[in-house]
């Protein structure tokens, strides 16, 4: 790819006014990091290890925890770097690779939060044919296919924005390189890449956003008339509420975001967002999965009983 840009380097300005609370900032943030990392990553553990959890729902799940894992990887030790010095620098090759990964990333879940929707869907609503339809084989190509569409997604941000010329500033008004702060800096015509943001990428956020939503008024309708005990009911949203929390806490501050790609609009409230789908929600998955969860609890359980065990 030939670079048409003069600018070598970029500084990440977007939180240098809070320098005087990066002590505080930075001992909050890693704190955030490393349970996202220990968190998600006994999830992971858990699914790989236990026999029972070898299931259509567990295999989405530790998919989902990977993600998340990544994500918060993508920007999190970028942003606590920043905390230990004024001058915050990215190079451009850099930013380019951090610009893909996070919508890589980012849009890889969306889509894996679709798929986890209808194993739901045929779960509750066809369970007689739920092992036929959500078999080994099928339930790997939907996880690769959201792995997949994410990737070119991102690749194709990547491609039109390293083919801008950056000659003036190089100070982003964010805390790591995403789209709408970079385009805020180029001197060429960004016609093509607000395009692309404004339907490429609402498309693949709403799409997966809309299906999650028909999926679930299908569950619905279903339970009203085929399911008339409590019982019922209750097995059945015990098995989506976490789901659906989870569908809630990424889609809200994402939707705010990205449907309106606007590059006038508040680096602050931007970044704030942000902060929440990248360092937050990442954090708080595993918690709902584990709480709302009976067979992970039961998991972690008898491993720590196993570890117990061995100890004594």
């Amino acid at each position: 790819m030939e670079n048409q840009t003069e600018v070598s380097e970029f500084f990440l300005i977007g939180l240098t006014n809070l320098f005087k609370l990066q002590n505080l900032l930075f001992t909050v943030f890693l704190l955030l990091y490393l349970t996202t990392l220990v968190g998600n990553g006994m999830i992971i553990i858990l699914i790989l290890t236990e026999q029972h959890l070898h299931t259509p729902m567990y295999l989405f799940l530790g998919n989902l925890s990977c993600l998340d894992i990544f994500f918060a990887t993508v920007t999190v030790p970028k942003m606590l770097a920043g905390f230990l010095t004024e001058l915050h620098t990215i190079s451009f090759k850099g930013c380019m690779v951090q610009l893909h990964f996070f919508h890589f990333l980012g849009s890889s879940e969306g889509i894996l939060l679709a798929v986890m929707a209808y194993d739901r869907y045929v779960a509750i609503c066809n369970p007689l044919r739920y092992t036929l339809i959500m078999r080994k084989g099928v339930c790997v190509l939907m996880a690769a296919a959201a792995w997949c569409t994410g990737f070119f997604h991102a690749l194709m941000h990547v491609v039109v924005t390293a083919h801008l010329p950056f000659c003036g500033s190089n100070h982003i008004e964010h805390f790591f390189c995403d789209i709408k702060p970079l385009l805020k800096l180029a001197c060429g015509n960004t016609y093509l890449n607000l395009m692309l943001l404004s339907t490429v990428t609402s498309c693949i956020v709403m799409s997966p956003f809309a299906f999650i939503v028909l999926s679930y008024l299908y569950i619905i309708t279903f339970l009203l008339l085929k399911t008339q005990s409590w019982n019922g009911w209750q097995k059945a949203f015990s098995t989506c509420g976490s789901h659906l929390i989870v569908v809630a806490l990424l889609y809200v501050p994402v939707l705010s975001n990205y449907m309106f790609p606007n590059v006038g609009t508040s680096s602050e409230q931007d970044m704030m967002v942000t902060l929440i789908y990248s360092a937050i929600i990442p954090v708080l998955n595993p918690l709902i999965y584990t709480l709302r969860n009976q067979e992970v609890k039961k998991a972690m359980k008898k491993i720590m009983d196993k570890k117990k065990v061995t100890f004594l």
